[in-house]
Formats: structure tokens, C-alpha cells, sequence
């Protein structure tokens, strides 16, 4: 614990400041989420520990009324704090974090999916002024409707932590994603998950080629256009 604190303390003083000092919106951080899959399908659907923490923190960041901590900013302190790369991290230092990131709402999770291709997603949020757990969720489903889930726990997210609610054009927006998520399979999601698993690990290279794989085999995903074209530093990704 001494040593944690330590850390915390010098990365509070040498950091920059990741949050604006005048932002007034909630502000909300996801972790990555911890795999609990079953058997044979623990090592394969790994990498959603990084793909469901991304695509929920896009489907949140569609609300102008809140502002959500960017993955990248998460996962780099995460490494500088050298915590786990799972989202195994208990509720006092999901805290710290919190604090640190300028992020009220911690949010955590677990998944479990099975050879069946059930999918159970559970989440909890810690308050990170006061440190306890001021939310907590469980739904299931199905990998084939996997970005229904995803859709599903940000809304309830939503509503369970008291956010402000999506303008009209927020909405239409969040329509529109959803339709053209019905065209990408669950395929889709691991390939651009183990694409995030390598960025996040620093396989530079790796990454841009697992990207423009999903992109190839499946060109209606935008997320992974889009995680390209930032990894690259160029515009819309084609």
C-alpha cells in the first residue's frame, strides 16, 4: 500500500493534469473489464477485457452531457501505476484512480460467455469522492447481439448513475451507430479487440495491422477506422 501511495503521490506531481480545471459535465472512467469466460474460451475472448471497456466508453461519450476519461488516458495510468491490465482492481484504489483522472464515476466490470455463445456482462460504478459502490448492473445475452449488450449497459448506465439524459441529436445519433452495428458480427469485435490489446501493450505495428485487417474484413466497422486513423495520426481511415 506504501508503495502504491508513492507512486500516486509522485505521478499526482509530474503528470499533467488530465482533466480540465473548469470542466463542470459528471465525468465517468471505464476500466478494462475483468475475464471470467468458462473453459477453453478464457484464453481466446481475453482480449474483450480492452473491447467491451472501449466500445462502452464510445457509446457513453455519445451524450454531450457528461465527459468520458479516453481509454488511452485510463490505460496510461494504469501502466505508470502498474496495476493490472484486466480491470482487477479494488474499490479504494479504483478511487485513487478516479480522483486522479478528475472521474466521479469509476466504472468496473466483469464478462462471462461459454462455448454456447452466452454473454453475461456485469458492471458496478465506485463513487470516487466518497469510495463506495454507488451502482451496480448485470444483463445477458448473446455474442450475436453482442453490440445490443454494449448498448444496453450504457444506457443503464446512464439512468442508474443519474447522468444527464441524451438531447434529440444525441439519440439520433445513438440510432444510427446502433443500425449500422447490426451489420458487424462478434468476429469483428475480438479482431478489433486484440487490436487494442497490442496498442495497449505497445505493439505499434501489430495494432495497425490488426486494425486494418477488421477494417478489410469487415469495412462497415467504424470504431476500427476511426482507432486507426488516431493510431496513425491520420484522417478518416478508408
Amino acid at each position: 500500500m506504501r508503495s502504491f501511495l508513492s507512486r500516486l503521490i509522485a505521478f499526482t506531481l509530474l503528470a499533467p493534469p488530465l482533466v480540465a480545471q473548469h470542466e463542470t459535465r459528471p465525468t465517468v472512467a471505464v476500466l478494462p473489464f475483468v475475464n471470467s469466460a468458462i473453459g477453453a474460451a478464457t484464453a481466446e475472448l481475453a482480449p474483450l477485457s480492452k473491447g467491451i471497456a472501449d466500445l462502452l466508453i464510445t457509446d457513453l461519450a455519445m451524450n454531450p452531457g457528461i465527459r468520458v476519461v479516453e481509454r488511452e488516458n485510463i490505460q496510461r495510468l494504469l501502466d505508470e501505476q502498474r496495476l493490472a491490465q484486466d480491470g482487477r482492481v479494488d474499490d479504494a484504489t479504483a478511487a485513487r484512480i478516479g480522483k486522479l483522472l478528475g472521474a466521479k464515476h469509476m466504472v468496473t466490470g466483469s464478462f462471462i460467455a461459454d462455448g454456447t455463445g452466452r454473454l453475461v456482462i456485469t458492471l458496478k460504478a465506485i463513487d470516487s469522492e466518497t469510495g463506495r459502490i454507488s451502482w451496480t448492473f448485470r444483463d445477458q445475452g448473446t455474442t450475436d447481439g453482442f453490440f445490443r449488450l454494449v448498448a444496453t449497459v450504457a444506457a443503464a448506465a446512464t439512468s442508474g448513475l443519474r447522468l444527464p439524459a441524451l438531447t434529440p441529436q444525441a439519440k439520433v445519433a445513438t440510432a444510427t451507430r446502433a443500425a449500422e452495428q447490426k451489420q458487424i458480427p462478434f468476429q469483428a469485435v475480438l479482431l478489433y479487440s486484440r487490436a487494442l490489446s497490442a496498442q495497449d501493450t505497445g505493439q505499434q505495428a501489430e495494432a495497425i495491422a490488426l486494425f486494418t485487417q477488421t477494417i478489410e474484413r469487415f469495412p462497415d466497422f467504424g470504431d476500427a477506422r476511426k482507432a486507426r486513423a488516431k493510431l496513425t495520426g491520420g484522417g478518416a481511415a478508408r
